[in-house]
C-alpha cells in the first residue's frame, strides 16, 4: 500500500511540473495580474483536475476517449482558448505590455476579477481532452490490489488535485516575488510576446497533434 502511494505521489508531482497549457496560463496570469488573480486561476485549474479525476473514477472520461466527436469538440475548443489568450498577449505586447499609458492614451487594461480568473483556469483544464485520456489511463494503475476501486480512485483524484495545487501555489508565490522585475515596460513587453507565442504554439499543437 505505502509503496504504491509513494509511487503515485512521485508520478503526480512529475505530471504537475511538466510544462503544458495550464502552466503557461498560470504564469501569464501571475506576471500580468499578480498573485491573487493567479491563485484564482490555479483554483480553477485544480477544479478541472478534480473534475477529470472524479470523471475517471466514475467512468465518464472514458466516454470522451471513446467518442471521437466529444474528443474533437474538446480538442478544438481548448485550442481556441489557448490561441485567443495568445493573441491577447501579443496585442498587449504591441501596446506596450500593459504599462501605464501616456497622457491622452487609452486607460490601462483592468485587472480581471477573481471569478473570471477562476473560470479561465477551469476552461483551460476541462477543455483539454488529453487530461481526460491521462486521467482514465493514469489513476487506475495505482489502485492497490484488493482495494475497493471507486473509493480508491476518488481518493487518488483528490490527492492528485492537492499535489497539483501545491506545485502551482509554489510557482505563483515564487514568480510573484520577482514580479516587480516583470513589471518594467521593456520586460513586460518581452514577457507578453513570449507568453503569447507559447500559448498560440500550444493551441496549434493541440489542433495538429494526433488524438
Amino acid at each position: 500500500m505505502l509503496p504504491t502511494l509513494l509511487a503515485f505521489v512521485g508520478a503526480a508531482f512529475l505530471i504537475a511540473v511538466s510544462p503544458g497549457p495550464s502552466a503557461a496560463v498560470i504564469l501569464r496570469q501571475t506576471v500580468r495580474d499578480g498573485r491573487r488573480t493567479a491563485l484564482a486561476t490555479v483554483l480553477g485549474n485544480e477544479a478541472g483536475v478534480l473534475f477529470w479525476g472524479v470523471a475517471a473514477a466514475l467512468g465518464l472520461s472514458a466516454l470522451v476517449t471513446a467518442s471521437q466527436i466529444a474528443y474533437e469538440v474538446l480538442r478544438f475548443g481548448g485550442a481556441a482558448v489557448l490561441i485567443w489568450l495568445g493573441v491577447q498577449s501579443l496585442l498587449a505586447a504591441r501596446r506596450g505590455g500593459g504599462a501605464a499609458p501616456a497622457d491622452g492614451a487609452d486607460a490601462p487594461r483592468p485587472t480581471p476579477t477573481r471569478w473570471s480568473a477562476f473560470r479561465l483556469g477551469v476552461v483551460t483544464n476541462v477543455a483539454n481532452p488529453k487530461a481526460a485520456v491521462f486521467a482514465v489511463s493514469f489513476l487506475p494503475q495505482f489502485v492497490p490490489a484488493g482495494a475497493p476501486v471507486l473509493p480508491s480512485l476518488l481518493a487518488l483524484a483528490v490527492l492528485w488535485t492537492l499535489i497539483d495545487l501545491a506545485w502551482f501555489v509554489f510557482v505563483v508565490w515564487v514568480v510573484a516575488l520577482v514580479r516587480e522585475v516583470f513589471a518594467r515596460p521593456a520586460v513586460r513587453r518581452w514577457m507578453e510576446a513570449v507568453s503569447g507565442t507559447v500559448l498560440i504554439g500550444l493551441g496549434v499543437r493541440v489542433v495538429t497533434a494526433a488524438p
